[in-house]
């Protein structure tokens, strides 16, 4: 329930969540990158390394990180607690968030504040990606439309274990 995965996210569910990064787009926040798969993935875009925000709640996971992306910057917290900070990124202008949190885990105010929170750090145009081993966006409805948000599914890894669908959110 922690990690939401029986297994670390596939290549295939890699490239699918992280395809409209650009190398010079400015930053991207990653949202509980757990072993760094999609980090990996995003950095492979030609992202330098030091433009990458990784939120990580599990310090387990936090120490993997750190030493392997030693220049990114790594904030371990709880994501779902975003909004009562001051947040580090609150107007980071970033090309892209980027997450593998377990959304459909999260009670509403939890999804109101991490949906919040991402959309408050991207610059204008740019969204949030969010993957789903369900059928359908793992945001709910209320919160969608009470931000005036748009959810569109944009691909699937079928190979992935489980399956996963990755959805992108962005302002309507």
């Amino acid at each position: 329930m922690k990690t939401g995965a029986v297994a670390p996210s596939s290549n295939a569910l890699a490239r699918i969540i992280t395809s409209d990064i650009v190398p010079n787009g400015g930053p991207v926040i990653e949202l509980g990158p757990g072993t760094g798969a999609f980090t990996r993935s995003i950095l492979a875009k030609g992202l330098p390394e030091d433009q990458l925000t990784l939120v990580e709640n599990s310090p387990d996971f936090t120490a993997l990180l750190r030493q392997r992306f030693p220049h990114a910057q790594l904030l371990e917290m709880d994501v779902t607690r975003m909004r009562m900070w001051d947040d580090p990124w609150n107007n980071m202008q970033a090309q892209a968030v980027i997450s593998g949190l377990p959304l459909l885990t999260m009670g509403l105010r939890a999804q109101w504040n991490v949906v919040g929170a991402c959309m408050q750090s991207l610059r204008a145009g740019a969204a949030m990606y969010q993957f789903t081993y369900m059928t359908r966006c793992p945001i709910a409805p209320e919160i969608l439309a009470r931000q005036n948000l748009r959810a569109e599914r944009i691909g699937s890894a079928v190979f992935n274990l489980p399956p996963a669908s990755v959805y992108r959110i962005f302002k309507s």
